[in-house]
């Protein structure tokens, strides 16, 4: 995915009232952002030199899809519950973390859906691209990359394609690989495969466009969902990697995202 990791910012100067303060829903996230906001000021989003969002890993997603097109820098503190794109909370060394931390860069999913009435939607995910059946009936699916058909039917609960960041979410529970950063690749996982019963999934460039056609769509309807944008009754599904997005995360040098991906390879 050619991910740029472990950058470093020496001379990232993070002064008072330059930094917006994103906060998720729960108490917990809500009074940190106001001990924060009280600490170091709260500068408007449109003119903050970076993002420092409060919640876990669900409101980290939230945040990126809104400061994608502004190129914002984004550093997220834990007040959730998982928090894997995220940093331990602490109140005090703000300025002296943001200065040292590190930079990701990372590349969106964009997301084509056609639907059975025409409609075209468009999306982007920073963790996967997910299809999935909509009724008790198993689905359907054709696959080609790059225009060559590859797996002509694929009977299964769905399928997606995960980028690096995303390959321990929800890949990595359809039992997909877990991807370094860097290594060019994304993961097209099978969810639920019925038939072929051995076919696992596979690793493709990230240049690579995937074509999902649904067959049967009417008998056997599908979904099509980008991280959080859900498309029902779809009847084909394309996925590409956005190079001209790009999307800026910061972390604590002892904390970055590319330890914790290959540290997940090795946990019991």
């Amino acid at each position: 995915m050619d991910d740029v990791a472990g950058q470093t910012g020496p001379d990232r100067m993070v002064q008072h009232g330059t930094i917006f303060f994103s906060a998720s829903e729960t108490e917990e996230s809500r009074q940190a952002c106001r001990r924060l906001t009280d600490r170091y000021g709260q500068c408007d989003p449109d003119a903050a030199s970076l993002v420092v969002a409060l919640g876990g890993d669900g409101h980290m997603l939230e945040t990126l899809h809104r400061f994608m097109e502004s190129g914002q820098p984004i550093y997220g503190m834990n007040c959730g519950s998982v928090g894997f794109l995220l940093n331990s909370y602490r109140e005090g060394d703000l300025l002296e973390r943001l200065g040292r931390a590190q930079a990701v860069t990372l590349h969106p999913l964009t997301m084509l859906a056609s639907t059975g009435n025409g409609e075209a939607v468009r999306a982007k995910a920073i963790n996967e691209v997910s299809l999935l059946r909509e009724t008790r009936q198993a689905a359907k699916l054709s696959i080609a990359i790059d225009g060559i058909l590859r797996l002509p039917e694929l009977i299964c609960d769905g399928a997606l394609v995960s980028t690096p960041a995303g390959s321990t979410a929800y890949n990595l529970s359809a039992h997909g690989p877990i991807i370094p950063m860097g290594s060019g690749v994304l993961a097209l996982t099978p969810i639920s495969a019925f038939r072929p019963r051995r076919w696992r999934g596979a690793l493709i460039p990230h240049t690579a466009r995937v074509t999902f056609e649904i067959k049967e769509a009417r008998k056997r309807p599908v979904s099509a969902v980008a991280d959080y944008t859900e498309v029902r009754d779809v009847t084909r599904v394309e996925v590409f990697e956005d190079r001209q997005a790009a999307l800026s995360l910061l972390f604590d040098p002892e904390a970055n995202l590319e330890e914790r991906i290959l540290k997940e390879q090795f946990e019991p």
